[in-house]
């Protein structure tokens, strides 16, 4: 088990690994040419104060956020080879500051929500380059078909076909290099752009410049990927993937703006620069290859998306959902109640905008803000743990300024179509906040007692025959992560409840720690043969299926024969049947009688209905088939609610006589 974390921490530069990194990585940024100079000019007069302004623009965005923020600085702040919001959260919450979570979560429902636009607009602007040769052709069918199938395919798993990605990218790379290349020579003087001072003139003197920064910003949308896939490749594989990948984009691009830069005085008028610069006996086949090229950016994505929800379930900050492994590559799952959300999603993207023109409103506005919760953790954690002051100030005032600008400009999207990835990002948080606050609520009100005042008790209720049996191994899934205490309500649900005899008590604490991969285990003997603490470590990525995990863990103790795992039953025993096992779900719901704010009843009235809507907890500890009960025990959260009566004693007839005549005198 420990394997993972060395295969993740020590993956190897290769000619393989760099191959594998085009495919899993690079989809996203990769296919930003597409649309980024169509998005940049707009309707407006091609001149050379436009184009060469929105190259330099491109290309110093591209090397400092990408190159020198994520490919630099955040692969050196990996967690143990592995990267990503989360990755980052679990490295910076062990110097006990509690508000880095809410960057993490927001960081999360940003890049969800923008998920939904990604296949969209990647595939749309593939499919487009089609209307060159045929004005009247409908696109939206076409991209919806290819939509809906590569949704329908996750559920298989992409095994083989994941192993065509690096190729197919290769090929795409190579050929958006190519031809960037040969229009670049035909007018090498924009390379002049490469001087930051035509960015400078852009924003400052063009008429509206400044509010060209969220166009360009459309060049780095994919940058987040190159931190967050880093544990399927390796540091030097991406890094070395990223230098092949950058300078087949700059050609392109340079190639682009010199083809533009031939249109001076033109509106483009629906041409798209990119299919601009492709010679007309190769255009249809460069259709196919761009979208090969997209599909994989969103297959990228989508897998993305998958691993990313199930580290914040693993976390508690997203709610419990059915996960599948379609396949044995490593680290590859399948979410399907995400897989059909997102195909919904992405299928009313393009209901509603139609035409990639208008889904680059809608592109780039929440990723700013994730960009930016990246940045506030990188800064952190370069102030923390590498105690590095000069180093995070200038991190601070280089990355927060220009996201903070990035983020300004693209403010302008929001009417344009950012409501609609906004709107999503917003109901994501809202969710896991709750999530959140129904976690603190419960912690901060669960009550703990010594385990070792009830080892007595524990004893005579198994030796007490007057009760039947609730079974021969009774297991418990426990908050405590002590073998000194024990939760309430697990004492409440054994003696007081209804009592529950077993030969055999368990009490499981699973941890969800901040190394990836660490799967490992302790059990404490509370009493031999009769009672036992599990504590269960796992990795924020490792696989969390507690009911194979508790049962490897039982056959250990049995090899051992710290347990015997023959059933105590008599006509069972002599068959050497094995026994059997019971487990009970506590379910804490805030009593009643607990007197609490308005804002925390709407933090368990939410709580209550996304756990209505979620996996239930034995399905999520792969419990389904066991024999399992669930239990709702009361925990007050909040202070108890003050009530007044007054004893009311009846009069005896005596009292009653004498009442009478002294009310007759």
């Amino acid at each position: 088990m420990g394997n993972s974390l060395d295969q993740a921490r020590h993956i190897r530069l290769t000619a393989a690994g760099v191959l594998v990194s085009f495919g899993i990585i690079y989809g996203d940024i990769g296919t930003s040419p597409l649309y980024v100079f169509k998005a940049i000019i707009g309707n407006r007069a091609i001149s050379e104060e436009l184009v060469l302004g929105g190259m330099s623009c491109v290309f110093w965005t591209l090397t400092l956020i990408t190159t020198f923020k994520y490919v630099y600085l955040a692969l050196n702040s990996d967690n143990k080879g592995e990267g990503g919001i989360f990755a980052l959260y679990a490295l910076v919450r062990r110097y006990k500051a509690a508000w880095v979570i809410f960057p993490a979560i927001i960081g999360c429902a940003t890049m969800i929500a923008d998920g939904f636009i990604t296949p969209a607009i990647s595939i749309s602007a593939a499919v487009e380059g089609l209307k060159i040769n045929y004005p009247s052709l409908p696109t939206v069918p076409i991209v919806i078909t290819i939509l809906v199938l590569l949704f329908f395919f996750q559920q298989f798993g992409t095994n083989i076909v994941g192993k065509t990605f690096g190729p197919i990218m290769m090929i795409w790379f190579v050929m958006i290099g190519g031809l960037g290349f040969t229009y670049l020579l035909s007018d090498l003087s924009v390379l002049r752009a490469v001087n930051p001072i035509y960015a400078w003139n852009l924003l400052t003197n063009y008429p509206e410049g400044f509010w060209l920064l969220g166009e360009v910003f459309l060049c780095t949308t994919g940058a987040e990927a190159l931190y967050s896939d880093l544990g399927h490749c390796g540091k030097g594989n991406v890094r070395m993937g990223w230098g092949v990948v950058k300078i087949a984009l700059l050609l392109n691009y340079f190639g682009q703006a010199a083809w533009l830069l031939s249109q001076k005085g033109n509106i483009l008028n629906g041409q798209i620069p990119f299919y601009s610069i492709v010679p007309q006996p190769f255009l249809n086949l460069s259709v196919v290859i761009a979208t090969m090229a997209a599909v994989i950016a969103s297959q990228a994505l989508i897998s993305g998306t998958f691993t990313l929800v199930n580290e914040a379930m693993k976390l508690k900050l997203w709610p419990s959902t059915k996960v599948r492994y379609p396949s044995q590559l490593k680290g590859q799952i399948y979410i399907p109640a995400i897989n059909w959300v997102l195909m919904a999603g992405t299928i009313g993207v393009i209901w509603i905008f139609k035409e990639s023109s208008a889904m680059e409103g809608a592109y780039g506005l929440a990723i700013t803000l994730n960009m930016l919760m990246t940045t506030t953790l990188l800064v952190f954690y370069f102030s923390t743990a590498m105690h590095s002051r000069i180093r995070t100030i200038a991190i601070g005032l280089i990355f927060f300024t220009l996201e903070s600008l990035f983020l300004i400009s693209n403010f302008h999207k929001f009417e344009q179509g950012g409501w609609f990835t906004y709107s999503i990002a917003v109901i994501l948080f809202v969710m896991m906040f709750v999530l959140l606050k129904a976690r603190h609520l419960r912690e901060r009100h669960t009550e703990f007692v010594d385990l070792k005042h009830y080892i007595p008790l524990i004893k005579d209720l198994q030796a007490d025959n007057s009760i039947p049996k609730e079974a021969t191994n009774l297991v418990y899934m426990s908050v405590a992560n002590s073998k000194r205490y024990i939760d309430s309500n697990i004492v409440y649900s054994i003696f007081k409840k209804r009592p529950k005899r077993a030969d055999v008590y368990w009490f499981v604490h699973v941890d969800t720690v901040d190394s990836p991969y660490t799967s490992k285990y302790s059990v404490d003997t509370i009493i031999p043969k009769k009672c036992f603490f599990v504590r269960i470590k796992l990795g924020f990525k490792a696989d969390h299926r507690v009911n194979l995990l508790f049962n490897k863990i039982l056959h250990d103790l049995a090899e051992t024969s710290e347990i015997d795992l023959i059933s105590h039953y008599d006509s069972l025993n002599k068959h050497s049947m094995p026994a059997d096992f019971k487990f009970v779900i506590l379910h804490s719901l805030a009593s009643v009688d607990s007197e609490i704010s308005t804002f925390d009843n709407l933090v368990i009235q939410g709580y209550r209905y996304i756990k209505k809507h979620s996996l239930s907890t034995e399905e999520m500890y792969g419990l389904e088939l066991a024999n399992v009960e669930v239990e709702n025990v009361p925990i007050m959260v909040g202070p108890p609610a003050k009530v007044r009566i007054k004893r009311e004693r009846e009069e005896s007839e005596r009292e009653k006589e004498m009442r009478y005549h002294g009310h007759m005198n």
